[in-house]
């Protein structure tokens, strides 16, 4: 999952996006709402958190233009106001749900796991594919019954390749869904942590990757299928 995270104040966003991270969910800042609506331009956003009270167009502007744009993005909304009327017309701008400041950041993560569950509802919470059980609420995975340690970066790239269902994820796009866009996109660090996973994950190798295209879940009959290289 890729959060962005628009709140003009700088401590409460690093805050926020340090308790994402150790969710193991990529999060890019907006201090304002014009740098949020160029980010959204630019890259793609499964929610976006977002404090109505921000500098340049507001917050409610910046649903209002997410809205606009049909994406379907859910947007969970941050505010100091507690009252009744300022929460319905969050609700009523599209906000998908609502937290007041001062709020629990472990509440904050539930909240966006919630949101991303009914963002795709179609799929299941608990992902299985190919002998493997991914629990994103959890933060757990299972080989064959076999309870596998993951770092949060692995964790990530896994559950973007098991959502893919067998098909091919690019290298760029692991990169865009794992990381935030602080990453270099010429890093070797896609790569590595794909080749680690591997490795956690144990013999018979489950990650194949398809040459010159990304990485895929080995999922038979597609096992042994041409261009993959399990190596």
């Amino acid at each position: 999952m890729r959060v962005l995270i628009v709140e003009d104040e700088p401590y409460m966003a690093e805050a926020i996006r340090d308790a994402l991270r150790l969710a193991a969910i990529a999060a890019d800042i907006a201090g304002d709402g014009d740098t949020a609506l160029d980010l959204l331009r630019v890259n793609s956003y499964d929610i976006a958190v977002l404090d109505r009270d921000i500098p340049g167009p507001s917050g409610d502007e910046v649903a209002r233009r997410i809205v606009d744009s049909g994406s379907g993005m859910p947007i969970l909304m941050l505010t100091a106001a507690a009252r009744l009327d300022d929460k319905a017309s969050g609700f009523e701008l599209g906000a998908d749900d609502y937290l007041t400041k001062p709020f629990e950041l472990r509440e904050l993560v539930l909240r966006l796991r919630a949101l991303d569950r009914r963002r795709a509802h179609s799929r299941p919470p608990v992902r299985e594919l190919a002998g493997l059980r991914v629990d994103p609420f959890r933060r757990e995975v299972y080989r064959d019954g076999r309870f596998v340690a993951l770092t949060r970066k692995q964790f990530a790239v896994l559950d973007v390749l098991v959502a893919a269902e067998g098909g091919v994820v690019s290298a760029e796009e692991l990169l865009e869904r794992a990381w935030d866009e602080h990453a270099d996109p010429f890093t070797n660090a896609v790569r590595i942590t794909v080749s680690a996973l591997r490795k956690r994950l144990g013999r018979p190798w489950i990650i194949a990757t398809v040459a010159g295209v990304g990485y895929r879940i080995d999922v038979p009959p597609a096992a042994g299928g041409e261009g993959a290289d399990r190596g």
